[in-house]
């Protein structure tokens, strides 16, 4: 009997070995991604998802395109999107309406504007002042592309409600076109987009905002109170894979990253991706760790107040949840 039962207990430990190993694989749990406009401007996160960052930690990200911050809100506070990525100016407004659940930015990716000024004729001696008297398309009024660009306008002594004009009513994704057939006389664009309309010798990119404006919290992700308080986990891995991606950018040459992302630019010729990117690094527009720092969230707020888009500032650890984040940070090192 004794050695019946022995006999048993090894069939069984067998028969449980031999499952776990046909097991194979743990299944990725999918998360669906809107983000604001699709640019190499976020060169981190199409790292991340061509090293295989994400599946690291056991991730399957779906990405759509919003076509703007308030598309891509709409779309996590209807629940059809589980994760925003777009300005934490939104965050701020759907805060401030009193909302129960919000949404909290978790991982900030940009820290400047990653817009570049166009256009039609090119101008090596440009100057901001010398848009006196211009009509510019720099996007939604009361986004942050808008804000900043208005705040670059200031910086340089010009008013933007009276010394230009800034025509906000042409919607985001049709601002390159609107531009290439003929209304206005410089238009904001990201890369590669900008570079692309300047090797087709449609345009000629003349500033960088981001460099005139200086740091600020550009672009993060944010999802729902109740979407983080239930995904807790989740929220967790997909942040260290957004810091792992920030990592790599940040050791990495310009070449280097255009190669790795190109698939997610397949249009995109690799040289003028690169020059894209390098662009980008010149401006320090990556950030390096998805931390949200207090100061500069106060920052953006000055330049939303000054915009005459914000009448009452909203708390940084209501809006910003850093946990996420930290821990990243942390458990990199």
């Amino acid at each position: 009997m004794k050695k019946f039962l022995a006999l048993l207990a090894a069939l069984c430990l067998a028969l449980t070995a031999f499952a776990g190993c046909s097991e194979g694989p743990r299944a990725l749990q999918k998360v669906t991604v809107c983000e604001v406009t699709h640019s190499i401007f976020y060169a981190p996160q199409y790292v991340a998802l061509a090293k295989g960052f994400f599946e690291e930690e056991g991730i399957e990200v779906e990405l759509s395109n919003g076509g703007g911050a308030d598309k891509v809100m709409s779309a996590v506070i209807s629940g059809s999107v589980d994760i925003g990525f777009a300005g934490p100016e939104a965050s701020i407004y759907v805060y401030n309406e009193g909302r129960d659940n919000y949404t909290e930015v978790f991982a900030q990716m940009t820290n400047c504007d990653g817009s570049f000024l166009v256009g039609r004729e090119k101008d090596d001696a440009f100057t901001w002042s010398s848009l006196a008297g211009s009509y510019i398309l720099p996007g939604r009024k009361g986004g942050v592309p808008y804000m900043t660009f208005e705040y670059a306008l200031r910086k340089n002594g010009l008013d933007p409600a009276a010394d230009v004009v800034l025509d906000n009513g042409v919607q985001f994704d049709n601002m390159t076109g609107a531009f290439l057939g003929g209304t206005g006389d410089y238009v904001t664009m990201f890369e590669p987009t900008a570079s692309s309309v300047e090797a087709e010798g449609k345009g000629y990119i003349v500033a960088s905002v981001g460099e005139e404006t200086g740091e600020i919290p550009y672009t993060a992700y944010f999802a729902t109170k109740s979407f983080i308080a239930e995904n807790t986990d989740l929220v967790q891995r997909f942040t260290n894979a957004v810091y792992k991606g920030q990592q790599w950018v940040a050791g990495h040459s310009a070449a280097e990253i255009a190669e790795a992302v190109q698939d997610s630019f397949p249009d995109t010729d690799l040289a003028l991706l690169t020059s894209a990117v390098q662009r980008y690094k010149d401006i320090g527009a990556y950030s390096t760790d998805p931390i949200l720092t207090q100061e500069s969230f106060d920052l953006l707020q000055t330049v939303m107040t000054e915009a005459g888009e914000l009448t009452e500032t909203a708390p940084h650890d209501k809006v910003v949840n850093n946990t996420f984040a930290e821990k990243a940070v942390q458990q990199g090192k």
